[in-house]
């Protein structure tokens, strides 16, 4: 059964991809499809999804910051949208259904979905950026409210137990320690693994959701230098795992038609819960392109609303059918989010004219630059590439300007005295608006291709002459980024080693001996070495 439910997802997998799609709604098709067939969700499935969701929300945890919580943008736009969405909801449904399960219900259908915005981000490498950040915040926002709701409920009372999680930082130097010795191969899967697991379970003892647990397990590791290596380590673990969250959806049976008719309908509320998020963030500062951005992505129904039906469920306060009909929506939001996510920022290119006369007049907190002073380079991505380009440019005289969306990395290169800014590649405005005279050239260094080509565009639309060299993960990529006009493609991987062989020949002399390798008697310079006996 392990063999038919894996080819399913990856077959439908594989398709959605090739048509442009996210692989996840693959998934979810695949999980409809073996429904249809009669097959069925096991318990090994419903536990690999769930360990699944657990190491997605420790990986944020693990890039989580305070700060970002309390701003006025999460907890306004968060609890603003709440209660509007919830009470537009609940009102039609109290008719049919009674005022608290109305209540309940309608304040769940206003969740977004926390492991498709935090899977869609992460796949454009958006997580760290300010809508992401701000995206996040609202997700963490709903997750507090519904741990309330299940206990107003009566479905889930957190125990006087869960105060002590309050504590949690207190544990910092221990996890720190284990961090570091944990090393870098399997023993630091083992420890990520075992603390998102462990939080998860602690949470559940103490009467609130394992996610949230093990959000805040992942939490406690935030800003220790190894937890960039700690995520990388479980991406794949945790892409696998998810594959099977997605699938249980789909499984879990066909509906009727009735009940497919009106789980669609509730289709029909994610255009109102993004219009509401969209005027709330605007109402509130930010840049109509963030609040579009951001909105987006939260226009999604929650998992939540699966895992509030079932006690009711259970206890025969809810209609049976009702299961169905709310699994019908989460899954068809997931579907109709995911790929409208993924070409986001060219859908609000389209509407851009008409969605920034809504903006608010006066500085916004996500504000991005005009001039570039006197910089004669800009690196855009200050990662590993681009610190490590940007340091060269320096060393050699040059002046340069560094842009990212990243606030952590913008921290640790002006603590270096560096010369860095808020910019978000993607951005049309940015390109629109920024000065380009003077710039000898423009290095772009992000990881994403689509940033990378968008980019590319508003340099060409600006009619740019200097040099723009990217770098390039893929070599299928190449012709794409030159067609977009790319001048200098550099591939790090591969020319890194280029650059090891050629320092390697420089090092070498014959009189030096490196571990273990010297030149055989009579070799002339510049010969390989022989490796010694």
């Amino acid at each position: 059964m392990e063999a038919v439910w894996v080819g399913a997802a990856f077959a439908l997998g594989l398709l959605g991809s090739r048509v442009g799609l996210p692989p996840l709604v693959g998934y979810l098709a695949a999980g409809f499809s073996l429904a249809a067939f009669n097959i069925h969700s096991g318990e090994i499935l419903r536990y690999l999804g769930e360990i699944g969701v657990l190491l997605l929300l420790f990986t944020v945890g693990l890039k989580l910051r305070l700060a970002s919580l309390v701003r006025p943008e999460v907890l306004g736009v968060g609890g603003l949208h709440l209660l509007l969405v919830g009470t537009l909801i609940a009102v039609p449904l109290a008719y049919r259904l009674g005022g608290e399960l109305a209540l309940y219900l309608g304040l769940s259908l206003a969740f977004s979905s926390t492991v498709l915005a935090i899977k869609v981000l992460e796949d454009k490498r958006e997580l760290n950026s300010y809508h992401g950040r701000v995206a996040i915040g609202i997700l963490i926002l709903q997750d507090l409210v519904a741990v309330a709701l299940l206990a107003f409920a009566g479905v889930k009372t957190p125990t006087p137990w869960a105060l002590a999680l309050l504590g949690l930082p207190l544990l910092r130097p221990l996890v720190f320690w284990l961090l570091t010795k944990s090393g870098h191969d399997e023993l630091l899967l083992l420890f990520g693994l075992g603390l998102a697991l462990a939080g998860g379970s602690v949470a559940q003892a103490v009467g609130i959701s394992p996610e949230l647990g093990a959000l805040l397990f992942g939490a406690v590791l935030a800003g220790h230098p190894q937890t960039t290596e700690l995520s990388r380590t479980l991406w794949g673990l945790k892409e696998a795992f998810l594959v099977a969250f997605f699938l249980n959806i789909g499984l879990a049976g066909l509906p009727t038609l009735r009940e497919l008719l009106l789980g669609l309908g509730l289709l029909l509320l994610l255009p109102l819960q993004g219009l509401i998020f969209f005027g709330l963030f605007v109402a509130f500062g930010l840049r109509a392109r963030t609040a579009f951005v951001t909105a987006l992505t939260l226009s999604s129904h929650s998992e939540f609303a699966l895992i509030v039906a079932a006690p009711l469920i259970e206890s025969g306060r809810l209609e049976e059918g009702w299961g169905t009909v709310l699994a019908v929506a989460v899954a068809a939001s997931l579907a109709v989010a995911a790929p409208l996510n993924a070409v986001a920022h060219r859908v609000y290119l389209r509407l851009e004219p008409w969605l920034s006369r809504l903006e608010r007049k006066g500085r916004h907190p996500d504000e991005e630059p005009t001039s570039l002073g006197k910089a004669r380079w800009l690196v855009v991505g200050m990662g590993r590439t681009g610190g490590a380009a940007y340091k060269l440019l320096e060393s050699r005289g040059e002046r340069v300007v560094g842009l990212d969306t990243d606030p952590d990395k913008l921290q640790r290169h002006r603590a270096k005295g560096r010369r860095v800014r808020y910019g978000d590649a993607e951005d049309p405005e940015l390109w629109e608006r920024l000065e380009l005279t003077g710039l000898k050239g423009v290095l772009l260094t992000m990881p994403d291709l689509e940033s990378k080509l968008q980019a590319l565009e508003g340099l060409r639309r600006r009619g740019f002459q200097g040099l723009v060299a990217v770098t390039s993960y893929h070599r299928e990529e190449d012709a794409v980024l030159e067609a977009a006009g790319a001048g200098l493609i550099f591939h790090p991987f591969a020319e890194a080693g280029e650059r090891l062989a050629e320092r390697a020949i420089e090092a070498w002399s014959p009189g030096t001996i490196r571990q273990g390798l010297e030149p055989s008697p009579g070799e002339a310079v510049g010969q390989s070495p022989r490796t010694s006996g």
